[in-house]
């Protein structure tokens, strides 16, 4: 990388709606311009007014961006210049790729903030990239970090905050919790596809639930969206109640396929598998996710740093 140019730092994330009012055109951008039916609109509508009326999640993101650029510029003064762009909503990655460029920035990192990578999900925010970049008369280089599941620092992480959310059941349960790895389902024809998502995931769980300690986990996937073709499952609210046969009562959540509390935390576990387990007379806790946490913003700076060659 030059060190005479800085280098730019681009973090990504999903995006959200910022009221209820943006949650039209917003669906309308993941569903690639076509508008949701009236029922579509009111159920995801529903959704967010349940949680509150919008999520954490820009936020959560700007705060990783701010941390990570003040982090970069005290260890290396100039060397690198962080921009936050989101696939969904503002500020959208077509809107800042124009402005990285604008800037002079010749090289620039891209790192989504979900560990796992699959074809289906994480390649829309290359190919806006790559859009928004042959759109420019001096395109820059652009270098995409396609996972980082298998970071140490993530591991790390994920496997402390087991630990302490572990902890916190009741001296009757220690031992009896069962550990519940979950991420976002995807279309089953990705598997026939070999995309290695499912694989990342598992392996990722298998090696986290080492660095625990535990005997056991479980693993299941969330959040499918509502369309003909077959999803991944066992879904989360499903599987509690596989569990609930076989006569465990204490059950840990552990989104790690997602960093941060948005919809999918906020409204699939803590709302709808939360009642899921209490209609089963169950205990359900999650761990504490990520967010803008100091520890998660070193994971992303590791992350970053080895991929920029630093």
């Amino acid at each position: 990388m030059s060190e005479t140019t800085p280098t730019g730092i681009m973090v990504m994330a999903y995006g959200t709606p910022e009221t209820l009012a943006d949650v039209e055109p917003y669906y309308t951008h993941i569903r690639g311009g076509r508008k949701p039916s009236p029922e579509q609109l009111a159920d995801l509508i529903g959704r967010y007014e349940k949680v509150g009326g919008q999520t954490p999640l820009y936020e959560l993101t700007k705060g990783v961006a701010d941390q990570l650029r003040a982090r970069l510029e005290h260890e290396f003064p100039g060397r690198y210049r962080v921009y936050l762009a989101m696939k969904h909503w503002h500020p959208y990655i077509a809107e800042v790729v124009p402005q990285i460029a604008a800037d002079g920035i010749r090289e620039v990192v891209g790192v989504v903030l979900a560990p796992h990578y699959s074809r289906y999900s994480l390649e829309g925010y290359r190919s806006y990239t790559e859009k928004a970049l042959a759109q420019l008369d001096r395109p820059f280089s652009f270098r995409f970090v396609e996972h980082w599941h298998d970071h140490p620092l993530f591991r790390a992480l994920i496997t402390d905050r087991i630990r302490a959310a572990l902890a916190e059941f009741p001296p009757e349960a220690q031992g009896q919790v069962a550990v519940l790895f979950s991420a976002h389902s995807l279309p089953e024809k990705i598997v026939a596809m070999g995309d290695p998502y499912v694989a990342q995931l598992r392996e990722s769980a298998a090696a986290i639930s080492a660095l625990v300690g535990l005997r056991e986990h479980r693993f299941c996937f969330q959040s499918a969206a509502p369309t003909p073709e077959p999803w991944l499952g066992p879904d989360i609210v499903d599987y509690l109640q596989t569990l609930h046969g076989e006569g465990v009562r204490y059950v840990l959540s552990v989104p790690f396929g997602f960093v941060a509390e948005h919809l999918e935390v906020l409204w699939d576990i803590d709302t709808e598998a939360q009642a899921k387990a209490r209609a089963l007379g169950m205990t359900l806790r999650r761990i504490r996710m990520p967010n803008a946490d100091p520890e998660f913003v070193e994971v992303i700076r590791a992350v970053v740093l080895e991929s920029a060659g630093s």
